[in-house]
């Protein structure tokens, strides 16, 4: 049976963020320019009126559309706040393998993540350009607001002069929320994983292990350097420019 809007009950976002705060290059980040989120298709009709009257402006949704058409936009389609779809993969099921142990460990999702900048970097240049653009603050989210949501909230701060310690510690502040954000996703992405022959508890399970969450984050930096030299070339070579780039710091930076 499909699931639609209609079926799951409204929930707050359990890893909303404002990135405030964070040290970049001449400052720090002020506050009300980006956060970053689990599902905001779901929120509940209060919190989409809070994220308003916080001076929310934009949402960059970067969900497959597999996942938009079970939940749509929710709440926040009904205020004026335009709407963004960048997905960062083609669906959920490309590029899983199949049979065997599925390799969701750490290491590997921050490989998963490089191979995401490099595939989806005209999307994450796009997506800079709205959050250096957006008369108010812009608010990007997939699902658990992990991974998709991660690599956006990296390339931000790299183009921001953000140190890659402080790139890491954003990155790893979800670790403690997960059992909440797969509680939340639960009804909306097992569904979807169930289709494609996955279980969520499982997947889930297989990142939670003894070794540190940050491995993800610093895996991808690695990688990009090696193959790449900047870790924001392919975005670069993808349409960010110097100037999107300096009304980003114009902006974004805080003294």
């Amino acid at each position: 049976m499909t699931t639609t809007l209609i079926d799951l009950e409204l929930s707050a976002p359990v890893n909303l963020r404002d990135l405030g705060g964070i040290p970049v290059a001449g400052g720090v980040l002020r506050d009300g320019l980006a956060m970053r989120a689990d599902d905001l298709a779901v929120v509940t009709e209060q919190d989409a009126d809070d994220l308003v009257q916080l001076g929310l402006a934009a949402v960059i949704d970067l969900r497959t559309g597999e996942e938009v058409s079970l939940t749509g936009r929710g709440p926040l389609a009904d205020r004026a706040v335009a709407y963004h779809h960048l997905p960062l993969m083609a669906s959920i099921g490309a590029g899983m393998p199949r049979g065997g142990r599925i390799s969701f460990d750490h290491a590997s999702m921050g490989e998963m993540y490089a191979h995401m900048v490099e595939t989806s970097a005209p999307q994450l240049a796009t997506a800079l350009s709205i959050i250096a653009l957006a008369p108010g603050a812009t608010a990007f989210h997939c699902a658990a607001g992990r991974d998709r949501t991660g690599v956006l909230a990296a390339m931000l701060l790299l183009a921001l002069g953000a140190t890659d310690d402080d790139i890491v510690a954003d990155y790893a502040r979800t670790d403690a929320n997960m059992a909440a954000i797969q509680a939340r996703m639960k009804p909306v992405m097992g569904v979807l994983l169930e289709r494609l022959g996955f279980d969520l508890e499982e997947m889930t399970a297989l990142t939670t292990d003894a070794e540190p969450m940050d491995i993800s984050m610093r895996i991808m930096l690695a990688r990009l350097r090696e193959r790449h030299g900047d870790a924001l070339a392919p975005v670069r070579a993808a349409g960010l420019s110097d100037d999107v780039v300096a009304r980003l710091r114009a902006r974004a930076v805080a003294a």
